[in-house]
């Protein structure tokens, strides 16, 4: 592996990585203080510093272990999950639901940001490889979180969602499986299970409904 084409994606993947990961964290400390519950903001979880979100293992160590590996064709992390108290949320089960959508909203949120800049930079002529790969990495990244964290199992977003959805018996039900909900959703994802029948079609969808809402943009601009 050439070290200077892996520093260069490093540095195309950086910003984009680290904006994806705090403004999602940060979404769900917003929602749940909206909502009643304060924990994250105690904690000073609220915040775009990236340093406090950033888990060393998830967030850095796992990823470049994972990149080496599989040379760059499979890639994992993490951050830190914000700490939410759902009993102190005004309706909890009715409120769980927009603090675990909260942080796959903002990474679709940032996706078209991306897509926007994106757009914008070609149409003005600006033919910079790097900004233009950093712009096209935010949109991937962002869609990629969006729809992972959309996989409707515990501990995932999607997960707390489908448990706020449920009648209650069957919530706790599916809640039950929050303990081991990660390792049974990392063992989908090594067979293969969430990316064709989850990651593809979402994002599919993600970049179709971009490409719609670009469609003035882009008929400014030429």
């Amino acid at each position: 592996m050439d070290p200077s084409n892996l520093i260069q994606t490093v540095l195309i993947y950086a910003l984009p990585v680290l904006f994806a990961i705090t403004v999602h964290e940060a979404a769900h400390g917003y929602a749940a203080r909206h909502f009643g519950d304060n924990t994250a903001y105690m904690m000073g979880r609220i915040t775009l510093n990236p340093l406090k979100h950033i888990d060393p293992v998830g967030t850095i160590l796992m990823p470049l272990l994972l990149y080496f590996a599989t040379s760059g064709a499979f890639l994992f992390g993490y951050a830190k999950p914000v700490p939410v108290n759902f009993g102190n949320l005004r309706k909890p089960k009715q409120h769980m639901v927009w603090v675990a959508l909260a942080g796959p909203a903002s990474n679709f949120v940032q996706a078209v940001f991306w897509a926007v800049l994106l757009v914008a930079l070609v149409g003005m002529g600006i033919d910079e490889r790097f900004f233009i790969e950093m712009a096209r990495a935010g949109v991937l990244v962002n869609l990629v979180m969006w729809a992972f964290n959309l996989f409707p199992l515990p501990p995932l977003d999607g997960g707390r969602i489908l448990v706020g959805l449920l009648p209650w018996k069957q919530a706790h039900l599916l809640s039950r499986v929050e303990p081991w909900g990660f390792f049974i959703v990392m063992a989908l994802v090594i067979a293969g299970i969430v990316g064709s029948l989850w990651l593809r079609p979402l994002m599919a969808l993600g970049y179709g409904a971009i490409n719609l809402l670009l469609v003035p943009l882009t008929a400014l601009l030429r």
